[in-house]
């Protein structure tokens, strides 16, 4: 199963040229996760995986990368009868309504919840929704990941500080087939 997604991810996910990454930094290896993991086979195997690293009854994830991820967490979860819901954490509040950051069906205050990501490059984008949700009365000590771009250890560093365990079930040099 590992090593069918490492294959998918690296004929549909990795591109290598001169790119710019959403941290505002360039490299010549791109990761885009969103084809592999929209599409049926290449999400049941992230979601599988990323189960096997999830001892909360919650995941979230920052919209857009982590939307197909928390819901694919979810069913696989339910087909596995442990019943795992998703949220999904907003970049903007809710223009409208409740003016929620945060969708889904709301646990109570002290839940602890596993944020999920497609590509960790910082750790910018994990830990902007794992504020949101402390923020909001819920505790967050793991972000699960599909790939670690290895950004000169940037991303450990940043969940360290904030507190998280980072686990990721590949880096990008595994993908790239090169030693970053």
């Amino acid at each position: 199963m590992k090593e069918e997604l490492l294959e998918l991810l690296k004929e549909f996910a990795y591109k290598k040229g001169e790119f710019k990454l959403s941290s505002g930094k360039t490299s010549e290896h791109y990761c885009n996760c969103k084809p592999v993991t929209l599409s049926g086979r290449g999400l049941t195997l992230s979601s599988l995986l990323m189960l096997e690293h999830i001892e909360t009854n919650y995941v979230a994830g920052l919209t857009l990368g982590a939307d197909p991820l928390v819901t694919g967490v979810a069913v696989c979860s339910a087909l596995d009868k442990r019943l795992i819901n998703s949220l999904i954490v907003r970049k903007e509040a809710k223009g409208h309504g409740t003016q929620s950051y945060i969708e889904g069906p709301l646990p109570k205050e002290g839940t602890k919840i596993t944020v999920l990501e497609d590509v960790i490059t910082t750790g910018g984008s994990a830990i902007q929704a794992v504020k949101r949700l402390r923020d909001a009365g819920y505790v967050v000590e793991r972000v699960v990941a599909i790939v670690d771009r290895q950004e000169d250890g940037e991303a450990d560093t940043a969940m360290k500080l904030a507190g998280l365990e980072l686990i990721s079930l590949y880096k990008l040099s595994e993908i790239a087939g090169v030693f970053l």
